[in-house]
Order: structure tokens, then C-alpha cells, then sequence
């Protein structure tokens, strides 16, 4: 394995730490990191896991795109370092509030309007 692509990969770690408090080793934050990635990220994620544990392997490592690998890792890297948790837990709780206010809404204006109809209103 490059040098590069080590430090990448442990950049990447850091910042899983850091961002998604997700420590241990490198396939377990990674997997448990999945529902926090868009698709590309989790494949990008799903193809790194599999060239850490290729790298152990000579003849296996030597087959391996390493150019590839590390365009990955640094699109990974670059989408970590600008995820920001608290955001995304406010955005969810207003997303929450809005559809709750919006069912509120119909339902006051159908109750209006029934009672207008049967003549109470």
C-alpha cells in the first residue's frame, strides 16, 4: 500500500471519529458509518474496506488500482470533513415540525370544513 493512500485512510478514520464519533478499526467504523453516506460514498466506502484487506496479501495488492483507490479515499475524506451532525439533527427536527404542522393544518381545515357543511358554521 502507498504512503498516500495510508495517511488518506487514516485521515479518514480520524474524521470518523471526530464527525461520527465512530471509533475501532477502519471496517467497523466504515460499515457502521453507512447510513450517515449518500450511495456513492458508501460504495467508495465498500471499495476501500476490501483493498485494506487485499493489502495484506502481496499478489492480491499488486492488482489492486491504486489510483483509483485513492480518488476514492479522498472524495470519502472531503465528504466527511464538511459533515456536520448537528445540522443535519436540526434540518431533521424541523422536517419533523413542518410535517406535524402541516397535518395540524388539514386537519384543522377539514374540520371546518365538515362543520360548514353540516351547519354549524
Amino acid at each position: 500500500m502507498s504512503e498516500t493512500l495510508q495517511s488518506e485512510l487514516d485521515q479518514i478514520q480520524t474524521l470518523l471519529e471526530k464527525r461520527l464519533k465512530l471509533s475501532g478499526e477502519l471496517a467497523d467504523s466504515l460499515r457502521r458509518a453507512r447510513r450517515h453516506l449518500p450511495h456513492r460514498m458508501r460504495r467508495a466506502a465498500d471499495d476501500l474496506v476490501a483493498a485494506d484487506a487485499s493489502f495484506a496479501h502481496p499478489r492480491i495488492a499488486a492488482t489492486l488500482d491504486q489510483d483509483g483507490l485513492l480518488r476514492k479515499a479522498r472524495r470519502l475524506r472531503a465528504y466527511l470533513a464538511e459533515l456536520d451532525l448537528k445540522d443535519r439533527r436540526k434540518g431533521r427536527l424541523l422536517d419533523i415540525a413542518a410535517t406535524v404542522g402541516f397535518a395540524l393544518i388539514c386537519v384543522i381545515a377539514l374540520l371546518v370544513v365538515v362543520l360548514r357543511w353540516r351547519g354549524f358554521v
